[in-house]
């Protein structure tokens, strides 16, 4: 049994890696800018899986191991899956592929261990359900968080290979079929190729065009893009019968009308599944796809039946992802960068190296620590991977061909921006400028972050175009963007009088927000959205949040020590004070908030929701307490009043049994919002 300080240490852990997940799911399945490549974010995952099965009493029930993906966007209408979209389980080598396999066997108790697999690849695109009623496409939707995604019926109809109808009379009534929406190499190569002729933004790879590709809210813009759809599943099924086994039910697809994958296969033993795989990592650059890896299944339904599901996948799929794509090169120099809350980062200059589809010149080293661990000096031969979208990575360092003049990473002493002194927090990696809105580089990238989309919401205002505005003079910080005039932005490059007048609207719109957007925009170290509702549910108002204690903001569930001395240390700050001050003058404004919790029924009480709930979904659960002043927090505690358990509770339910917290279900909990006047 771990004591309280390293429990606390295991759960910022935890917690951290939650935060990372959630953000990455969010910039990749919503937004389409992915940060980091996919072998990253599956490290993150398997370090949170290690933790959270090291450690089971800490898993929650939005902790991404426990759900798929992220929100969707709001500019399409929200479309429910009636069964849900899972995501798979992954296996990077052949002992987690016999694992599967293995777990399999066991769980049906049989002695015969050659089982049949189902074999496909797996394509690099965007997941898609489209739903067919009588034959006729009815509606196409995004995966999204796997129960709700987003309805994108009309830019699925412009694709060829979307059957509008479905041929023959064989189907069911009511058919949702699943598959991938992606776009071929050669239809990538020339959408980039008409892009960089009319002096546009290029796309980053296939995958990426066909996300921006889908989420057009033009239609005929997707109709222009050369998108494919190929299908590998089914969904919701009434008014008729498939065949027993998945390769027979993608044959009967085929039969209707879809495209299927030329190269599925069906094959016995999990030795056979190998084999395939290797085959088609051989073929996989002579693909006219992009695959980033091969997807197995139990061929047999009635066995799948038997095997059923965990939480967030299949237990009898996995999808074995393909080896991070590497390549050879050199490190020619080391730059340092500065972050928004002055963290400097070091980007390795490579000698540009084709891997993984681009050309590749800049990687991150992360910190003085990962430059230790890989050993690396300026003028090495380095191993660089490519297993996602953006950020590529050296993994290791040929130390044979070290040359004579190779050099060390030496760190700044002075920030490479604004030449303050750079600091070391203890405990922390990374070091730091000190330079706070004296520094160039911070105030850009604190401006870029006040005007994101979760922030201030200003549409139209870029990170090229905050560049420019502040390298430019115009503006030196968040406050200056409310002072712009048309004349300022028109000289901007590829800003024209509508665009300048858009954003001008944009900044004005933005004025009118929330509390806790404007407290989440000010980029307050370690606060990010959850915690600025917690800090406005609790205090109410700005100024009770600016001359809070110590002790105050500790008695909020969400903050700790850390996080409450960044608060601290932000607010007591004159430049920052000002700078609030003058934004507000600016007409920068939200909702009166402020609320004596003592006048709300439940203030005070603190809930923990686990379990699946039929009524109302978590989210509307935990909204409908919150507005009654209760605190949701999501791990039981000594603090915790009241648990709402509903089927399927586990480890929280055993939690709060032991620390002889009440336990409620899901009717007693709507009875009870009931008496508060709450109508589910």
């Amino acid at each position: 049994m771990l004591d309280r300080s390293k429990l606390l240490l295991v759960e910022q852990q935890i917690q951290k890696l939650r935060d990372d997940i959630h953000h990455h799911n969010y910039l990749y399945y919503a937004l389409d800018t992915p940060q980091i490549p996919d072998v990253e974010y599956d490290r993150l995952l398997c370090a949170l899986q290690t933790l959270e099965k090291e450690h089971p009493e800490l898993v929650t029930a939005d902790s991404p191991t426990q759900r798929v993906g992220s929100q969707p966007l709001d500019v399409f209408s929200q479309v429910t899956h009636i069964v849900p979209m899972l995501s798979l389980d992954n296996a990077f080598n052949d002992n987690e592929l016999y694992e599967f396999n293995r777990r399999i066997i066991d769980r049906l108790h049989i002695e015969d261990q050659q089982i049949e697999y189902a074999c496909e690849p797996k394509l690099d695109g965007i997941a898609i359900s489209l739903l067919y009623r009588g034959g006729i496409l009815v509606q196409g939707a995004t995966r999204g968080d796997g129960t709700t995604g987003e309805d994108i019926t009309q830019n699925v109809r412009t694709i060829p290979s979307v059957p509008l109808r479905l041929q023959g009379d064989s189907y069911p009534l009511i058919l949702e079929v699943r598959g991938e929406i992606y776009m071929p190499k050669a239809g990538f190569q020339q959408l980039n190729e008409t892009a960089r002729n009319n002096n546009e933004k290029l796309f980053v790879n296939p995958r990426n065009a066909a996300a921006g590709s889908l989420r057009q809210l033009d239609s005929r813009i997707t109709a222009q893009r050369p998108l494919e759809m190929c299908a590998y599943s089914v969904g919701q099924v009434e008014g008729g019968e498939l065949p027993d086994s998945h390769i027979d039910i993608l044959y009967a697809l085929s039969g209707w009308g879809f495209r299927i994958n030329k190269e599925i296969a069906k094959v016995i033993g999990i030795h056979s599944c190998c084999d395939y795989f290797k085959k088609l990592s051989e073929k996989r650059d002579a693909l006219a796809y992009d695959i980033d890896g091969i997807v197995f299944k139990v061929n047999s339904l009635h066995l799948q039946q038997t095997l059923g599901f965990i939480s967030r996948a299949p237990r009898w799929a996995i999808a074995m992802k393909f080896p991070a794509q590497e390549e050879i090169t050199q490190l020619q120099d080391v730059e340092f960068q500065v972050g928004r809350t002055g963290v400097i980062t070091p980007v390795a200059r490579l000698q540009p190296v084709f891997v993984g589809g681009v050309t590749v010149s800049n990687a991150t080293l992360h910190n003085r620590d990962e430059i230790e661990r890989l050993g690396v000096m300026v003028g090495d031969t380095v191993i660089i991977r490519r297993a996602g979208d953006v950020i590529p990575q050296i993994v290791s360092v040929v130390e044979a061909k070290r040359p004579d003049n190779a050099t060390p990473i030496e760190f700044p002493q002075q920030c490479p921006v604004c030449a303050s002194p750079v600091v070391h927090i203890e405990g922390e990696t990374a070091i730091r400028c000190s330079g706070g809105l004296v520094c160039v580089a911070q105030v850009k990238e604190a401006i870029k972050h006040y005007v994101s989309r979760k922030a201030m919401d200003v549409d139209g205002l870029g990170e090229k175009l905050v560049e420019q505005l502040v390298d430019s003079g115009c503006i030196q910080s968040v406050a200056d963007l409310y002072d712009l005039k048309q004349e300022q932005l028109i000289v901007m490059e590829r800003m024209g009088e509508k665009s300048a007048a858009n954003l001008l609207r944009a900044l004005e719109r933005s004025k009118t927000t929330t509390l806790a957007r404007f407290i989440y925009a000010l980029g307050i170290r370690e606060v990010g959205e959850a915690t600025a509702r917690s800090l406005v549910q609790h205090l109410g108002n700005l100024e009770a949040l600016m001359q809070a204690d110590n002790e105050t903001l500790q008695s909020i569930n969400d903050v700790g020590p850390v996080v409450t001395k960044f608060i601290i240390e932000f607010f007591s700050q004159e430049s920052n004070q000002g700078m609030i001050q003058r934004l507000r003058d600016q007409g920068v404004n939200w909702p009166d908030v402020e609320v004596q919790k003592a006048d709300l029924p439940l203030a005070g009480v603190s809930y923990v929701l686990t379990g699946s709930l039929d009524a109302l979904n978590r989210d509307q659960a935990k909204q409908y307490l919150q507005a009654l002043g209760a605190t949701v927090t999501a791990s039981v505690s000594k603090k915790t009043s009241c648990l709402v358990a509903g089927p399927k509770a586990g480890s929280k339910l055993v939690k709060a049994e032991q620390l002889g917290i009440d336990i409620i279900n899901e009717e007693q909990l709507v009875e009870l919002l009931g008496t508060h006047g709450v109508n589910i």
